[in-house]
């Protein structure tokens, strides 16, 4: 992979890691300031109704579920420049043969080569 294209992606990904640790930061900090709220007894911004509390217990779960894989993601995000750091990016773990630039560009955290992740998403589909 050349110089030119290694320090794009690089700059993407660096790109990509600030906006999602700036969005799980505010998930967290949401959901903390809720939780706060309901611990110090404040429920003047609550209505008493069960459906409503239901509601609001629901969008609770899923922030916490978007955050947790908004820090899978930043996981892979922060591994793919690990690997650019230790001269490892854009080799795929399964085969160790090249990722296409292609496919870095769709997807520039990508672990495995096209051939590898259609072989893992067949197997998956069957339950393997």
């Amino acid at each position: 992979m050349e110089k030119e294209e290694l320090q794009k992606l690089k700059a993407q990904l660096e790109s990509d890691r600030t906006k999602i640790a700036e969005g799980i930061n505010h998930l967290e900090r949401d959901n903390l300031n809720k939780s706060q709220r309901d611990a110090s007894g404040d429920l003047s911004g609550y209505s008493f109704h069960m459906a409503d509390m239901a509601t609001d217990n629901f969008d609770r779960e899923f922030s916490l579920d978007l955050a947790s894989n908004e820090q899978v993601l930043l996981n892979r995000i922060d591994e793919a420049l690990r690997k650019i750091q230790e001269g490892t990016y854009g080799v795929c773990e399964n085969c160790t043969k090249p990722i296409s630039s292609k496919r870095l560009k769709a997807v520039p955290y990508a672990k495995l080569c096209i051939k590898c992740k259609e072989e893992e998403e067949k197997n998956a589909r069957r339950g393997e």
